[in-house]
């Protein structure tokens, strides 16, 4: 892997020079867990994570942050990256039983102004400012100097965003493309998938490219082998694979790498990304070298006459801790965000 130089993002961020002061209470609210900090001039800090599932609501986590922070630190506004459909007053996680009215939750929190976007929208928001310690290459490709973005990621669900270029800056485009059918490239994967399908019924990305679609693809792999599957959680998959202590593990999270790869070439296909394809999201960071390893780069580029197109396409991985905090740090920056 080699870090990318991050020359291609040229163009500054709509409204970048203005400053951007105040207090504002950012959070990035995930199925597992969720990230609190205090946003000011493009920065964070005071950074904490809580378990969702320790907390019965939104509410009552930001509640338990705020009461941490000195009264100097308390805002008056607020943003929030949620993993989930962001669309009218009532919010819903996907993946934790969550929900809130955001006209109740800025009540709640005594702000006098609340952002609601999705996680995946904050995350390409954060695109523009990561350092080149922030990502890793992975394969060839030159981004052409402001061409979309495209964005992805495996976490406890599958997440995808996009940004826009327009002639003052970068506008973000959210996505719930996770829940779209995964599509198999290969009998093996053909097979896999149906007996994926004989259990769901419809098997989206996220089914299979997620902490529990890693766990799937073991269960199934094992299954194809008759084979009873030992009950292991993502990370015990991950670390069996890399060691390379089981071979079933070992098949899973290559499956995992090139299905990956699959659907990262689709994404950029449709939108045409040629400023490159960011992966974010908790999982793939965890097995960095591994999946620079993996057949992700050649699924990545395998799409038929248009091979020399994605050829041409970087693929970065994303090595920041917590980028949608820093997109919501900096999202005065961009439009219809402020």
């Amino acid at each position: 892997m080699r870090e990318p130089c991050h020359g291609n993002l040229s163009k500054p961020a709509r409204g970048e020079k203005e400053t951007m002061s105040g207090l504002r209470l950012i959070a990035d609210i995930g199925g597992t867990n969720a990230r609190f900090a205090v946003a000011q001039q493009g920065r964070f800090d005071h950074l904490r994570v809580l378990h969702t599932g320790d907390y019965p609501s939104l509410a009552e986590a930001a509640r338990a942050y705020l009461a941490g922070l000195p009264d100097r630190l308390l805002p008056s506004r607020a943003a929030l990256a949620i993993a989930g459909p962001v669309a009218g007053d009532r919010v819903a996680l996907t993946n934790q039983n969550w929900s809130f009215s955001t006209a109740e939750l800025i009540l709640e929190l005594g702000v006098d102004e609340l952002l609601v976007l999705n996680d995946f929208a904050a995350q390409a928001m954060a695109i523009p400012y990561l350092a080149a310690s922030d990502v890793a290459q992975i394969g060839p490709g030159t981004p052409v100097e402001n061409g979309p973005i495209a964005i992805m990621g495996p976490g406890t669900g599958f997440g995808m965003g996009c940004l826009i270029p327009e002639p003052d800056g970068w506008s973000q485009l959210s996505s719930e493309g996770g829940h779209a059918t995964m599509p198999p490239a290969t009998d093996e994967e053909s097979r896999i998938l149906e007996v994926l399908r004989a259990r769901y019924g419809h098997v989206s990305v996220e089914r299979t490219l997620s902490g529990h679609g890693l766990t799937n693809l073991y269960d199934a792999v094992c299954d194809l082998a008759d084979v009873p599957a030992r009950p292991l959680d993502p990370g015990e998959v991950t670390a069996e694979a890399v060691a390379g202590t089981d071979g079933y593990c070992v098949q899973a999270l290559d499956l995992f790498c090139a299905m990956l790869g699959t659907v990262g070439g689709d994404l950029a296909l449709t939108l045409c990304a040629t400023g490159g394809l960011y992966i974010a999201g908790g999982i793939v960071p965890r097995f960095a070298d591994y999946f620079a390893a993996s057949e992700f780069r050649a699924r990545f580029t395998a799409k038929g006459r248009l091979r020399t197109y994605l050829e041409a396409i970087p693929t970065y991985l994303i090595l920041h801790p917590c980028p949608a905090l820093l997109g919501l740090a900096n999202l005065d920056a961009f439009s219809g965000s402020r």
